[in-house]
């Protein structure tokens, strides 16, 4: 999977990336540092970019260095789901630093011991899958699916959502596969996927999106798929090779639609494509660039609030950051008791457009989409945790 990281401090901001994913994070910074004239609070910033690779470890080496040895005092970051938890775990050691997170989306990374100073204005991986499960069983008929997914925290998350939703309306989960991040052969997880599901839900992203289509299209199957949020995200649909045609007609759902009829939402798309050529951009924004210009704007608001004052170890940030509401381009965000956002989904079918470009078609919102999902906070945790296996489908 894409990961990415954004360090803030005074005068020298500092960005981190890696393939494509990141890369679009980046730009959602640069974006959002433009339209602010490169300041927050009236100082001056300057971007640094820094990699990571997705892992903990690598965040984590990134994350001390900043701090330790240049004096970082506001990080944006990360993107990647376990990398959000090492973060949000790192952050309790440094109680003077202010964390906002990038785009990573693993549901225990606010849920579960939270950080008083980790501040996450996107939903988290569950969120994003809200409603699409009826949806796919309602309106698309798809009454037992099978699911294949990278096997780490983001789509463990994702399946979760889906599934309480799913299974729930009565529908049927007869398989899960979970494959390493990297994966390169496909080719023993296509054999293995049922002959008798109606669909199969694609829980994969970046490289290995790419990999699992292009290897499928090659086996002639025939499959309907429903995608997760990052499968249908423009970081695949704006890939090389014809393969990605086979998720035209795909559902998903997420914390974007790119074909949202909404003004903020245009105002946004006409933004980035005005911002690089086409060939150094995806046709519109991805998820990554609008978490990250979100998570940016959210930081300027709350600074500007209060004056850029640092002085008492981000105390007065911290509250202002808790309380801050943001008019996203996504729609409108706000922050729980945990710092978790409260925020739209939305629910896509990817089309295709006149010119041969993919994008998601725009289908409903689900609004102010709680962690919970609506259920109350004990009925949640009774759940547990997403996993391998959990939660059971039980329709």
């Amino acid at each position: 999977m894409p990961c990415g990281r954004r360090y803030w401090r005074p005068s020298r901001p500092a960005v981190s990336w890696q393939t494509s994913g990141g890369e679009d994070g980046v730009r959602g910074v640069q974006i959002a540092a433009k339209q602010a004239n490169n300041k927050i609070a009236g100082r001056e910033i300057e971007l640094i970019v820094v990699p990571t690779d997705a892992s903990p470890d690598s965040a984590l080496r990134a994350a001390r260095k900043l701090v330790e040895q240049d004096k970082v005092q506001l990080i944006i970051g990360p993107l990647s789901g376990s990398e959000g938890i090492a973060m949000r775990d790192y952050s309790k050691t440094v109680p003077n630093l202010v964390m906002i997170n990038g785009s990573s989306g693993a549901l225990e990374t606010t849920f579960v011991n939270p950080s008083p100073n980790f501040f996450r204005f996107n939903s988290d991986g569950a969120q994003w899958m809200a409603g699409l499960g009826e949806y796919v069983f309602k309106d698309k008929g798809y009454k037992k699916v099978a699911v294949i997914g990278e096997d780490y925290s983001f789509p463990y998350t994702q399946v979760f959502g889906f599934a309480l939703g799913y299974c729930r309306a009565g529908g049927q989960i007869v398989q899960r596969q979970w494959v390493p991040l990297g994966t390169k052969d496909f080719g023993s997880v296509i054999a293995n996927i049922p002959d008798d599901v109606d669909a199969v839900f694609l829980g994969l992203g970046g490289g290995d999106a790419v990999n699992f289509l292009n290897q499928y299209s090659q086996t002639g199957g025939k499959a309907k798929f429903i995608g997760g949020s990052i499968m249908v995200d423009q970081t695949v649909l704006s890939s090389r090779g014809a393969a990605k045609k086979l998720l035209v007609g795909t559902p998903s759902s997420g914390g974007v639609a790119d074909a949202w009829d909404d003004p903020r939402w245009k105002a946004w798309v006409k933004a980035y494509q005005e911002a690089y050529p086409a060939d150094k951009r995806f046709a519109s924004p991805s998820l990554f660039a609008t978490n990250y210009y979100n998570a940016f704007n959210a930081l300027a608001q709350a600074m500007d609030k209060v004056n850029g004052d640092l002085s008492d170890g981000g105390a007065k940030l911290r509250a202002e950051l808790a309380k801050t509401e943001l008019k996203a381009p996504n729609g409108d965000i706000k922050l729980d008791a945990n710092r978790q956002a409260i925020a739209t989904t939305f629910i896509t079918e990817v089309a295709e457009t006149p010119n041969g470009d993919l994008t998601n078609k725009f289908v409903k919102t689900v609004p102010n989409v709680s962690q919970t999902l609506g259920l109350s906070p004990e009925a949640f945790k009774a759940v547990g945790l997403p996993s391998r296996t959990n939660p059971e489908c039980k329709s």
